[in-house]
């Protein structure tokens, strides 16, 4: 009996080096900034941070050109801070958290919000609204901490979102130890750490750039 092949692995680029940093898991966390979970409906002042999945092999590296999703009318961008997990571990302290990474990049949290909007109100997952192929988009790779810096999101030229990480309502090191309360983080494991207001639509031929100060931009453009 013949079994399919084993799928290659997958990798994110890794800023001024030739290395490649293996992609475990991908985690994310939603309505992280105050104005963003207004605009949504939520109340930032009640809520604790929850999570969703990507797969991994829903990773586009900068730069690319991707279809136009299928089962949607309405693709959105969610700029994001992406976190790269370099020491796994569970229930991490709070102020052992910073010691787990391994470094950030710049990503963009594909969403079909038609879809998440059918899922929210019939109280089914969000799975097909966020985990589909080519949802993930994330630039190169930068070891390292990352000071408080500027997030910005760019449709054609146009500025869509801008914020700064330091407007998350939780912080990173919080994020790590919260989630890796409810898993074992391993190294690989990337976490979206969620999106500021301002998030819309992106449609066919238009290309959309996510900006962080400190890290490589990310680039995709909707055939």
């Amino acid at each position: 009996m013949n079994v399919p092949p084993v799928p290659p692995a997958v990798t994110l680029p890794v800023h001024g080096s030739a290395d490649r940093f293996p992609v475990r898991r991908i985690f994310c966390v939603g309505r992280n900034y105050a104005e963003h979970s207004r605009e949504m409906g939520g109340d930032p002042t009640r809520e604790a941070p929850f999570f969703f999945t990507k797969p991994a092999d829903a990773v586009v590296i900068s730069g690319a050109t991707i279809p136009y999703p299928p089962k949607t009318a309405d693709l959105h961008h969610e700029a994001e801070l992406v976190v790269a997990i370099g020491k796994g571990g569970a229930d991490i302290a709070l102020a052992d958290a910073s010691a787990h990474i391994w470094g950030h990049a710049a990503g963009n949290d594909l969403t079909r919000r038609d879809l998440q909007a059918e899922a929210k109100a019939a109280r089914r997952p969000w799975d097909m609204a966020k985990g589909f192929d080519n949802s993930a988009v994330i630039g190169a790779l930068h070891a390292g901490p990352l000071p408080d810096a500027a997030i910005t999101c760019t449709v054609d030229g146009r500025v869509t979102q801008s914020a700064r990480l330091s407007d998350m309502i939780w912080s990173v090191p919080e994020i790590i130890a919260h989630l890796s309360g409810y898993v074992t983080l391993q190294a690989g494991d990337l976490i979206f750490t969620g999106t500021p207001a301002g998030v819309g639509p992106i449609g066919r031929g238009q290309t959309c750039t996510v900006a962080i100060e400190g890290l490589s931009p990310v680039t995709v453009t909707l055939a």
